[in-house]
């Protein structure tokens, strides 16, 4: 057995440390959530590229020939009659036309400063996603590293049981110990072989879900660090004071409220006359091949430019207006309280997380004394039953007495490692 778990070590050893900076690298690159993010914030960035273009002025040419083979028949009031069969004739027409709005209640300036906005709660969006991406990557990975640290747990507590073991059969080979105890010593030691076994396949599992968060670029096999670092300097008050201005989440609100304050101007200006300046180059062309009445000509045509001025004055659309205007004021005082519930929600939510970033740094300091007096008991436990002054009953209490402050202790660190992850989540911190 102890063989065994040396060889499993030594390939262990032989993997990859990976980091969890290369973990967070690899999941920016190529996590599926922010690079659809990404392609979205692409999309509106595009339209704010070209958003000054829609000051300038809409140019269309247009061009056209048709050709016509008709039976022709005249029939006039004098009883003439003229007649002409495959009459063929061509049609051109062309044009170059230019519009150009002057002037629209000042909505082409309100629209092009709305398509900017848009653009940036893209920028918003992808940060929410990365923000979002980066917490889930940290709390996988160090649950990974919490596995490992239950798993090493588990086998400390499996060399014990082997001792256990082989004192209990040494006791009943020499005529002190029972039957039974050798028994259930065997079976707690296959109790934590399956609890091994179990941990491993865990920590398995694991790790294909950190695996499938960066787009399975991670490397076949793969070992993690082995402590759970902690930063025990976060300050609660810095953070409240500034988080209108880092949380992803509310500046996205605070974005989506200026949007639709945009959106109720750009309403307001269809109040006002649109005023537009409007040319055109015109040409057309008719050729007769042959004619029937003698007074229609064989050709003909005209060119010619043209401009003016067209305004548009609304006065009556059914309260059409009216009503937007008056949906866009509803939409704003919408996102407004959504966005004070939204505030409310994550402060709340902060100042829990805080509470349990403080709470699991306590408990963790008390269980690191308290693990050292746990395994100074199973080793004066494990004295006792090897000298036959106890009772494995007692040395099963110490090895349980010594399980259960490990899981506290590891359960400590990985706790307050969410929640610190979580308070930065939620600052908006994660990534910069």
């Amino acid at each position: 057995m102890l063989f065994a778990l040396g060889l499993a070590n030594q390939i262990f050893a032989q993997q990859k440390i990976l980091t969890l900076e290369e973990a967070i690298q690899a999941a920016l690159a190529n996590n599926y959530g922010i690079l659809l993010a990404k392609n979205d914030a692409e999309a509106l960035a595009l339209d704010a590229d070209y958003v000054n273009w829609a000051f300038a002025p809409r140019l269309n040419a247009t061009l056209g020939t048709v050709w016509n083979n008709n039976d022709q028949r005249q029939e006039f009031s004098d009883g003439t009659v003229r007649q002409r069969d495959n009459v063929k004739s061509n049609n051109l027409a062309a044009s170059v036309a230019l519009n150009w709005t002057l002037f629209d209640g000042m909505k082409m300036f309100v629209t092009r400063d709305k398509t900017l906005e848009i653009a940036r709660t893209g920028e918003l969006v992808v940060k929410e996603q990365v923000v979002n991406t980066v917490a889930l990557v940290r709390n996988i990975y160090f649950n990974i590293v919490r596995q490992k640290q239950q798993l090493k747990a588990i086998e400390e507590q499996m060399s014990v049981s082997e001792e256990r073991v082989k004192v209990a059969d040494r006791k009943l080979s020499t005529g002190l110990g029972s039957k039974p105890e050798l028994l259930q010593a065997n079976v707690d030691l296959n109790a934590q072989k399956a609890r091994q076994l179990q941990q491993q396949t865990l920590i398995a599992q694991l790790k294909e879900q950190l695996n499938q968060l960066s787009g399975m670029r991670l490397p076949e096999e793969f070992d993690v660090v082995e402590e759970i670092p902690i930063d025990r300097n976060l300050d609660l008050n810095e953070i409240e004071q500034n988080i209108a201005n880092t949380n992803p989440s509310l500046l996205l609100a605070e974005r989506n409220i200026g949007i639709a304050q945009l959106t109720l101007k750009e309403n307001e200006a269809s109040r006002y006359p649109t005023l537009s300046f409007n040319s055109a180059y015109n040409l057309n062309r008719v050729d007769n091949q042959t004619v029937v009445n003698p007074f229609q000509p064989l050709i003909s045509g005209s060119k010619g430019f043209n401009y003016g001025f067209t305004a548009n004055i609304p006065i009556f659309n059914n309260k059409l207006l009216l009503r937007n205007i008056e949906q866009s004021k509803i939409a704003i005082a919408g996102l407004e309280l959504a966005r004070d519930g939204q505030r409310t929600d994550i402060s709340t939510s902060l100042r829990n997380a805080f509470r349990s970033y403080l709470y699991e740094q306590q408990a963790l300091d008390l269980e690191e004394e308290n693990i050292n007096l746990a395994k100074e008991n199973v080793a004066i436990a494990l004295e006792r039953f090897r000298q036959g002054v106890s009772t494995y009953l007692e040395l099963r209490e110490a090895q349980k007495s010594l399980e259960d402050a490990y899981d506290r202790l590891i359960a400590a660190r990985y706790n307050a490692k969410l929640a610190e992850t979580e308070v930065l989540r939620l600052k908006g911190d994660l990534v910069r």
